[in-house]
């Protein structure tokens, strides 16, 4: 499969192993994180108004984000449409009690809420810049950032603030000039370095922003993984400092820059293969629909897909975000909606074998997927609806005479039968999802 031009490579494959400050903190904070499994991350702004894959089509040399659904033929036009859609981006039937409680209901742990794009445009009161809702050219003049992280945190959901650390918006970033501009700073920073320093104070102070005046925040997911480092230093110690000065237990990803600042990894649209699965703590990010943000007649993966993607995850040690894109009126589509209250359904029959479990990842036999409770005593057996079949042989889940296996769903204990050598359960005596995963609870016969 071709990458995604929107898909940044990794910068360093190597383990920092040197310790900072923060790094004992980040021992605890990364198994909590750990713990949570599933989070949703909210890509929302100007470009839900205008229908097309995130910011992207402002970049001209990104020609991959334009190729058949150019928001204007004229790029010029189209930029200077896009700018303007500050004027009517309205989301008056934005709820934000009611996203929380569909992501509760849907099983979500934490959720990243864009705070802004590369686009540049802010979705809370920023003071760096009129470009942002309830600015002056605004028509909507409420705070979406305030809102979101405390109806969340009211639902117990850990509140993470995605921040590209791009501007195209910025002319400190992008010079209001006719050079052709793409996803970098249109500038040579070192020619340009009192520019390219109001830049860097123009990030920090956002950052600041964002952390100091917005109630507890559990994670700073910083975006645009060509910016930060060398030509384009955003001096990323100091700017970790200032996040970490109200938040001192902050969890900072740096995607895709490598280091000190990227505490856990984010495969993109992918999940790891076992020979792939990273060093460091990682969660897989895949949209629910094709694109991250809203797009008229997007289509949507299954939510038999999504939970078998899930659980594939989890028993690979990752945790998973699922992309959901409000649309322009704030609310969400109804195939997401669906298919949220489907996980949802799922997870809460299954869940105790997938929240707080670790994972011993190898290749298992007939599609089953495995996790462990954290002190071992117990551990689960996932399998697809799709795939099972009537006899599930113990070897096949790590089980022998000496286990006792439950059905996850009903915790009935399963009578285990004995055909020559071979010890199977039946598949027929448990209880069938609709959707989803059966799923089994095996531990060890008491002794005596």
């Amino acid at each position: 499969m071709a990458i995604r031009g929107d898909i940044e490579v990794p910068k360093e494959v190597e383990l920092d192993h040197r310790t900072y400050p923060e790094t004992e903190m980040l021992k605890e904070r990364l198994e909590w994180f750990q713990d949570l499994k599933l989070g949703v991350i909210f890509h929302y702004g100007l470009y839900a108004q205008a229908g097309i894959v995130e910011s992207w089509q402002l970049s001209e040399k990104d020609l991959w984000a334009r190729e058949g659904r150019e928001f204007r033929k004229d790029f010029k036009q189209l930029q200077l449409d896009y700018w303007n859609l500050i004027k009517e981006f309205n989301p008056e039937k934005l709820q934000a009690k009611k996203w929380a409680s569909i992501c509760k209901e849907a099983g979500f742990k934490y959720c990243i809420f864009t705070t802004k794009h590369h686009d540049g445009f802010n979705m809370y009161n920023t003071l760096e810049t009129e470009y942002k809702v309830g600015g002056k050219q605004s028509p909507f003049k409420r705070d979406i950032l305030k809102e979101v992280f405390e109806a969340f945190r009211k639902e117990e959901i850990a509140t993470g603030a995605y921040y590209s650390k791009a501007n195209w918006y910025s002319s400190f970033y992008w010079l209001d000039d006719d050079t052709i501009k793409g996803r970098h700073a249109s500038y040579d920073t070192e020619r340009y370095p009192e520019i390219w320093q109001r830049y860097v104070s123009f990030v920090h102070n956002q950052i600041k922003e964002i952390t100091h005046n917005y109630g507890h925040v559990d994670l700073l997911w910083l975006d645009a993984g060509w910016c930060g480092q060398k030509k384009e230093d955003l001096e990323m110690d100091r700017l970790a400092e200032i996040a970490r000065e109200k938040q001192p237990e902050l969890i900072i990803v740096d995607r895709m820059m490598g280091g000190r600042h990227e505490n856990y990894v984010t495969p993109e649209r992918k999940v790891p293969e076992l020979a792939e699965i990273p060093k460091k703590v990682w969660e897989s990010n895949i949209p629910i629909g094709d694109d991250w943000g809203y797009v008229p007649n997007d289509r949507f993966k299954s939510s038999q897909e999504l939970l078998e993607t899930f659980v594939d995850v989890v028993s690979k040690g990752g945790n998973l975000i699922l992309g959901v894109g409000p649309k322009p009126d704030g609310t969400f589509t109804d195939e997401e909606t669906k298919i949220l209250q489907e996980i949802g359904n799922w997870l809460n029959i299954y869940g105790e074998g997938i929240y707080e479990t670790r994972s011993q990842p190898k290749e298992w036999q007939n599609q089953w997927k495995l996790t462990y409770s954290k002190d071992q005593t117990i551990h689960y057996a996932f399998q697809s609806i799709r795939f099972t079949q009537e006899k599930i042989f113990l070897a096949d889940i790590e089980a022998d005479k000496h286990h006792v296996i439950k059905d996850l769903s009903t915790k009935k204990e399963l009578e285990v039968y004995t055909e020559e050598d071979q010890i199977y359960i039946l598949s027929s005596e448990l209880e069938k999802p609709a959707i989803g995963l059966i799923g089994l609870e095996i531990l060890k016969k008491p002794q005596g």
